[in-house]
């Protein structure tokens, strides 16, 4: 049996180094965002609900998605981009889990990056889940420096999503990203030979 590790974390904690590191030992992961992108392309079961909910002006001239006009209409509409999530939510559980399925076939280690993992209730499909952690005022710090934002919009950005330290609480393994790279290179490094995966 393939042991399933879901990663989370919340936005600037540096969730991406992590997946990237065990991408770099070869481990399998299956990627929520790129999936997103894909129960949307032309002509899916995804992209017909979107049109049918928020109308044809969300297509582009070729019949992909306009990210940019859906983007809008959704942004400043908490209803809208909640009855959006609502409607991919199916699509992309049946994509995710199948996407798991698969390479847990090949692989004894399988990771799941998804960054909404607690809010969207994929902890129960995880064997473990690890959070990437770094507190949240330097969550506001590295926010503002990476998008070049200003303190208070860092600071919203961060608010919108579930609290890092509600994270924490409820994580299996936490990989705390407060240090270097070779830090977190270390602590993904002791886990893997913890669990025999190296």
């Amino acid at each position: 049996m393939s042991f399933i590790l879901g990663i989370t974390g919340s936005i600037a904690t540096g969730k991406s180094t992590v997946v990237n590191i065990f991408k770099q030992y070869g481990f399998p992961v299956v990627d929520a965002d790129i999936i997103a992108r894909e129960v949307v392309e032309p002509n899916t079961a995804g992209l017909k609900k979107v049109v049918e909910t928020f109308g044809s002006s969300v297509l582009c001239s070729d019949g992909s998605l306009n990210r940019k006009q859906l983007g809008q209409i959704i942004f400043s509409d908490t209803k809208k981009r909640q009855a959006l999530n609502a409607l991919l939510a199916p699509f992309l559980q049946e994509a995710i889990i199948e996407q798991i399925k698969r390479a847990s076939a090949a692989a004894s280690l399988v990771i799941a990056d998804i960054p909404l993992l607690y809010e969207a209730g994929y902890d129960k499909y995880m064997d473990q889940v690890a959070v990437v952690y770094i507190p949240e005022d330097l969550q506001v710090q590295r926010l503002m420096k990476r998008d070049r934002i200003t303190k208070k919009e860092a600071q919203k950005k961060v608010a919108s999503q579930l609290s890092i330290e509600e994270k924490k609480k409820r994580a299996d393994i936490i990989f705390d990203n407060q240090e270097s790279l070779s830090s977190i290179r270390q602590q993904i490094f002791s886990w893997l030979k913890e669990r025999q995966f190296l």
